[in-house]
């Protein structure tokens, strides 16, 4: 048996584990403004912005050296600068922000979760607060164009809509800065979700037509005003519909609670299909992972078709994103 140990020949070791430490390093480079300032100044110096952000200043270099070693940026002592590669971090900043802030305890209970005896219950945690704030981020390139696109193929004058799994809010602003006469209602399960929903929509002036509710989706019980809302939205939240019976069930539900919705706008992420691991695309894997350790069904574009007819829905578009994570917007229609 050969005990030598030549630590010099650990190159993919190290690239993984450096990796590990800069993914880590960018979802607090976002945070802190680190990123935002390289991406405008182009050049910024570690010791100057730490004191002026008030942050440690060996820490703060630390977490530079854990970019510059994962090649986004470079840096001389204190001077930090992009590389080629930043541009496309910078892009994605808010995919590593929903894995190393909102999913880091889930990923981190990995071994306690895999256990069958303790996957019963709440038997995971993740940061509502911070995955709201990512999927936002997320939202404006993987969705919004094609939402857009969606909202303008409507043939009504909107007046009243509501979002489930409204997660920040923002997507029920964009809304109304659209129509100015309409009004929104989010609805979200996570009450540190509403209450981020519930900040930015003061910030932008929004109280007077914007309101939410916690609730879950699933069980929520009729209210009053449900019966005014012309338009349903729901994105990156319709995979806790599944499994199937379920989904379809809840999918039927809808309808009755929201009585004279015409148009039902449901985005999500969905499971690849035929992809090798080795290809998976940015953020495919977390995603994937995260809700298989959730035990969380993920269905595929296909398994969506399947159940809107039954679910009392009719399927009028369907726009193929494929971006990060086999997006897809599904424009339904009451049968």
């Amino acid at each position: 048996m050969n005990t030598s140990i030549d630590a010099g020949a650990w190159t993919e070791a190290a690239r993984i584990y450096n990796s590990a430490v800069a993914a880590w390093a960018i979802g607090a480079a976002w945070e802190l403004g680190a990123l935002d300032e390289l991406h405008e100044n182009g050049v910024l110096d570690a010791e100057e912005f730490a004191a002026r952000q008030e942050l440690d200043a060996p820490a703060t270099l630390a977490m530079f050296r854990a970019l510059s070693a994962a090649g986004v940026v470079r840096r001389e002592e204190n001077k930090v600068t992009p590389t080629d590669t930043f541009a496309e971090i910078y892009q994605t900043r808010s995919l590593f922000h929903w894995l190393v802030r909102g999913s880091a305890e889930l990923f981190r209970q990995m071994p306690s979760v895999l256990q069958k005896k303790n996957r019963v219950g709440q038997f995971y945690q993740r940061d509502a607060a911070a995955i709201a704030v990512a999927c936002r981020e997320i939202s404006t390139f993987c969705y919004d164009p094609w939402f857009y696109a969606a909202l303008d193929d409507l043939d009504f004058d909107l007046r009243q809509v509501t979002d489930l799994g409204c997660g920040s809010g923002e997507r029920l602003q964009q809304i109304l800065r659209r129509y100015p006469a309409a009004k929104g209602l989010g609805i979200d399960i996570a009450p540190a979700a509403v209450r981020v929903a519930e900040q930015s929509a003061a910030e932008a002036g929004l109280t007077d037509r914007l309101s939410f509710v916690e609730a879950d989706m699933l069980s929520m019980a009729p209210r009053p005003e449900f019966a005014e809302v012309e338009l349903l939205t729901c994105f990156m939240a319709g995979h806790d519909f599944w499994p199937r019976e379920q989904c379809v069930a809840t999918l039927s539900r809808l309808r009755d609670l929201f009585p004279n919705a015409r148009r039902f706008l449901l985005g999500d992420a969905t499971r690849t299909v035929g992809v090798p691991d080795q290809e998976l695309r940015v953020f495919t894997l977390g995603f994937e992972v995260a809700h298989d350790l959730m035990g969380d069904f993920l269905p595929t574009a296909q398994d969506w078709e399947s159940v809107f007819e039954e679910g009392g829905w009719r399927l009028r578009r369907k726009h193929s994103i494929d971006m990060v994570a086999s997006e897809v917007i599904f424009e339904l229609e009451r049968r």
